[in-house]
């Protein structure tokens, strides 16, 4: 039986190589993550329980919480909506320009971050091309939360128009022309034939732009302000608190975004499940 069983172990598998690629996944996911991740908890446990909800409950880091989540999560709503927009027009409309249109569209990929943040500043400040003609409208960006909100629909849009573009070249085209014929207007086939095939792609493109958000920093320092208690963000705390040699503190602050961060994707995962399992019934 023994014999059986180690001749069954040993047996080749169709894709050779198996043990080796493990190996090396475990490994490297190990050195990258893990023991970082690891670190991090370890640092914030010698904080104390204590300590650690002094920390959590500290005014200022609440609030820089909250501007950075918040911002966050306000910024990967509009690329949602204005994303699908932009892959729904690359993909359906045949212009002039639209290469051109394509190619712009991965800029904040290539762009570092701190000249885009630099380049946002200096556009929404109040002597900005754009900053001087919202100025007499009462409306500031520039050193604001609205300004960091903009800094993060500028960096996260590529991640949701590249993640549901291909999808959408995918679509057949065919099932929106049966759906005319027996009768369903424009929005309702948007509504019941594409949007709903487009949900995961359009959940895993939210969850790209939000975690790029989260963790933004170069294109959010420059156009922030960095008030405390006004448009601070959480990156930026910890940064401030490292310079103080308050590393305890650091990582408590890390660790909570860390907590929070896990929470929301991994609700953004589930949900994106539930909408692949039920579109799958529904075909």
């Amino acid at each position: 039986m023994t014999g059986q069983l180690m001749k069954n172990w040993r047996q080749p598998s169709i894709l050779p190589g198996f043990g080796l690629t493990l190996g090396y996944t475990i490994t490297y996911l190990t050195l990258i993550i893990l023991i970082p991740l690891a670190a991090l908890v370890l640092r914030t446990a010698s904080l104390g329980w204590t300590d650690f909800f002094a920390v959590v409950m500290d005014e200022r880091t609440q609030l820089a919480l909250r501007i950075s989540f918040g911002a966050a999560l306000i910024a990967a709503l509009v690329n949602v909506v204005f994303g699908v927009i932009v892959a729904w027009v690359l993909v359906r409309y045949q212009f002039p320009g639209r290469r051109l249109l394509d190619a712009v569209v991965d800029l904040p990929f290539a762009l570092p971050t701190a000249v885009a943040g630099i380049a946002l500043a200096a556009l929404y400040a109040k002597n900005g091309w754009i900053g001087g003609l919202l100025d007499p409208l009462g409306i500031k960006v520039a050193f604001t939360p609205l300004g960091i909100v903009f800094a993060l629909i500028f960096i996260g849009l590529p991640f949701v128009v590249r993640t549901v573009q291909p999808v959408m070249e995918e679509l057949d085209r065919e099932v929106e022309e049966a759906a005319a014929t027996l009768g369903a207007s424009r929005f309702q086939t948007i509504r019941r034939v594409v949007l709903p095939s487009l949900t995961p792609a359009i959940l895993t493109g939210f969850a790209l732009a939000f975690a790029r958000a989260v963790g933004e920093y170069g294109s959010v320092i420059f156009i922030a302000g960095n008030i405390p208690y006004v448009s601070e963000i959480a990156p930026l705390l910890i940064v401030i608190r490292l310079e103080e040699f308050n590393y305890a503190g650091a990582t408590a602050i890390a660790s909570i975004m860390l907590l929070i961060s896990f929470a929301m994707l991994l609700f953004i995962n589930l949900l994106q499940m539930w909408s692949r399992r039920r579109y799958a019934n529904v075909r």
